[in-house]
């Protein structure tokens, strides 16, 4: 018997207009963030991607201490002083799933932690399929359009989850 897959849930992009809306953002979705929440993001250089984690980052109380900053040469950076430990993949070095393997990425995703995955295209298969993607797309020099793709039924209460907290 196959498992069923089930069907992303994907809404219309939205506009932040600057850096701080993207990290504002992403500290409302780190104030929501539980245990094996997998946050894929996506988007081109400089779409703010690092800053949004910047921001869910401070949304899960991580200490300043801890600087936040992308882990392109170490690949994964755990921040744990917070209400709920991160787990930062940047995977943009990363060329094929025996670096993944190398690095333990499946067993990383084992623990309780939070993960938030830049350039998770690099990780093809190993992804995990229950997921929620935000792409980024520059829309000027410092606006972005953000868009969210709910994968999985963990993932999609999340994006819902996410969007109350916006309207408050």
């Amino acid at each position: 018997m196959s498992a069923r897959r089930e069907e992303p849930h994907s809404e219309k992009p939205r506009l932040l207009r600057s850096p701080a809306a993207t990290q504002k953002l992403g500290r409302v979705l780190g104030e929501l963030l539980e245990p094996y929440d997998f946050i894929a993001l996506r988007g081109p250089l400089g779409a703010g991607k690092t800053l949004f984690v910047r921001g869910c980052a401070e949304g899960a109380d991580v200490p300043e201490s801890e600087a936040m900053s992308s882990p392109t040469f170490a690949l994964a950076h755990t921040y744990s002083g917070g209400r709920i430990p991160l787990l930062h993949f940047d995977l943009y070095r990363v060329e094929s799933a025996a670096e993944l393997f190398a690095i333990g990425f499946d067993d990383m995703l084992a623990e309780p932690v939070a993960a938030l995955c830049e350039w998770p295209e690099r990780a093809g298969s190993a992804l995990p399929h229950e997921r929620l993607e935000i792409a980024l797309e520059h829309a000027g020099p410092k606006a972005r359009t953000i868009s969210i793709t709910a994968i999985g039924t963990r993932a999609e209460t999340l994006r819902t989850k996410l969007h109350a907290a916006l309207r408050k």
